[in-house]
């Protein structure tokens, strides 16, 4: 802006300079020139009001008064009768100068208070859409509520009219196997239906877990004890797929009070989903430490494919899966169990990354090394 400031003072510099040359080196009987000299002047004049505003038009007209005076009373003669039209001239500079200044002036003060109007209402438009956002947040967050009250009646009332047959149908299964040694092909079909029945059973428990609060048995936990379990138990499996199971302790016991159970299932969700997502020759690494707040981390750590950011948005959705056989319910229930300890789960992921799901838990509190 200063460099622009001083070239157009520079430019009216030039044309006041000019113009006043010409008038003064120009013979007075070329009477003609003179009047398209003084009228000149009224370029400097207006340029001035139109870049500074008001004090800038008069201050230009008032310089240019002061140049073009001594010409009239020097060169001229300085009578007023005979010219009366060059010192009406000068009031005319005065009056154009301030006039348009003026007139500049209000139009830019008129550009910036419709700047600001602008700018308010930019404003309040993000202020708006940002509602509206949340807006729309909140009614996605009732109608999943929704969902989940209705799936809620349904497992209910699915839980009442299935497991009861459910059980009448195994029970009689167990019987008819009774009379067929193994081998027998209806021993087969009878052991599959036995099976099939157990799955069943299976996925109305799950139901159940994620809409029915369960009595709680909370004892003191040793969250190692219950990952050396978990590693236990799936190693097999580990080995089978060709994947690196890895338990990495924490250099202090973390202990945590929780119901072991219920734990033990949310840890095993978490390490089955990561064995299953690990290709062969991959890699599961499971870690413990403590955040120095009061609180302990489990993190789950593998080498597969990642999970897409749509997906990974939609992760806790009950049902939602992208396994052809799975059900969508074990992250689910795994980040309420979390919950229902108190703590948080947080999934981070990238395609072709691997995942990382991390646990955070409140620690036991200790007294004199023995846990309260």
């Amino acid at each position: 802006m200063d460099k622009s400031f001083g070239i157009r003072i520079l430019i009216l510099a030039a044309f006041i300079t000019g113009i006043s040359l010409f008038h003064y080196m120009t013979p007075l009987h070329v009477a003609y020139i003179h009047d398209i000299f003084q009228r000149l002047y009224y370029l400097p004049i207006i340029l001035a009001a139109l870049w500074f505003g008001l004090h800038g038009g008069l201050l230009c007209s008032v310089i240019v008064s002061l140049v073009y005076a001594p010409h009239i009373l020097f060169q001229w003669g300085g009578h007023f009768d005979m010219e009366a039209e060059k010192y009406l001239e000068i009031i005319l500079y005065n009056t154009v100068g301030g006039v348009t200044g003026l007139l500049s002036q209000r139009e830019r003060e008129r550009t910036v208070e419709l700047q600001q109007s602008a700018r308010v209402l930019e404003e309040s438009y993000g202020k708006l859409r940002a509602q509206s956002e949340r807006i729309i947040t909140i009614e996605e967050q009732l109608r999943r509520s929704e969902r989940l009250s209705t799936m809620g009646e349904f497992a209910a009332v699915l839980a009442h009219e299935i497991r009861n047959p459910l059980g009448s149908i195994r029970g009689t299964a167990e019987i008819l196997k009774d009379d067929y040694r193994p081998g027998d092909p209806k021993y087969e079909f009878i052991e599959i239906q036995i099976r099939e029945t157990e799955r069943l059973n299976r996925v109305v428990e799950e139901f159940l877990h994620m809409v029915k609060p369960q009595p709680s048995d909370i004892q003191p936990c040793n969250v190692q004890d219950e990952l050396e379990t978990i590693v236990t138990l799936v190693s097999g499996d580990a080995g089978k797929r060709q994947i690196e199971l890895v338990l990495q302790p924490s250099p202090q016991p973390v202990i945590i009070r929780a119901e072991g159970e219920k734990l033990r299932q949310a840890f095993l969700n978490i390490v089955l989903n990561a064995l299953q997502a690990t290709p062969p020759g991959g890699r599961v690494m499971i870690s413990t430490s403590v955040t120095g707040n009061g609180f302990c981390e489990i993190g789950f750590r593998d080498s597969g494919s990642g999970i897409s950011a749509d997906d990974l948005n939609r992760i806790y959705e009950p049902f939602f899966t992208t396994k052809q056989d799975g059900t969508g319910l074990g992250l689910s229930i795994t980040r309420k169990i979390v919950e229902s300890h108190k703590g948080t789960m947080r999934i981070e992921s990238r395609q072709g990354k691997g995942t990382t799901v991390i646990i955070s838990l409140p620690m036991q509190e200790c007294v004199n090394g023995e846990v309260s």
